[in-house]
């Protein structure tokens, strides 16, 4: 693989990780009031496990960003991404969509399968890097081309996000 197409997708992933944290930190009650929500852990553990997932969260951004753990941290983020996605997948066989996924923060957004294939689709971008790297100098306009692909990742991210909110509502008015 191309060191830019796995420099676009860490720099991506690093960016989701890092604003899914801070989410979850600045918004720590809400979240933490989500996570009992999904039912999948005992009350006792969920105030460690807020602490756990936003923390792991921020490692894996980080991890991501060091050359020497960045295989580690593509592995772990489609393993999270899993884990968030079964989370997930559970609760609408459970028939809970009610519940906030905990994904955007102070706003409230239903569960949905559209959620479940959002994280398996980034969580397979991830695993993709897993593939060797070819060596190669990188130039100034691979510099360009990488800001520019993580910024349009970044729009369309937040454009699909957005979509899914916005699918109930859409359902609601074609009726």
């Amino acid at each position: 693989m191309d060191p830019v197409i796995e420099l676009v997708v860490c720099y991506a992933l690093a960016l989701l990780w890092f604003s899914a944290a801070i989410q979850k930190i600045l918004f720590f009650e809400r979240f933490s009031v989500t996570l009992n929500e999904y039912r999948l852990l005992p009350e006792s553990a969920v105030a460690i496990s807020s602490v756990a997932v936003a923390g792991l969260e921020i490692i894996l951004g980080i991890g991501l960003l060091i050359p020497l753990t960045r295989l580690s941290a593509f592995l772990g983020s489609a393993g999270l991404l899993g884990i968030y996605a079964a989370a997930i997948g559970v609760n609408l066989m459970r028939g809970r969509r009610h519940i906030d996924c905990g994904c955007m923060g102070p706003v409230r957004q239903s569960l949905s399968g559209w959620l479940v294939w959002r994280n398996i689709l980034v969580a397979g971008m991830a695993l993709i890097c897993l593939v060797p790297v070819r060596s190669r100098d990188l130039s100034w306009i691979d510099g360009v081309s990488i800001v520019a692909a993580v910024g349009v990742l970044a729009l369309v991210y937040v454009t699909v996000n957005q979509l899914i909110f916005n699918a109930p509502e859409l359902a609601r008015l074609r009726r």
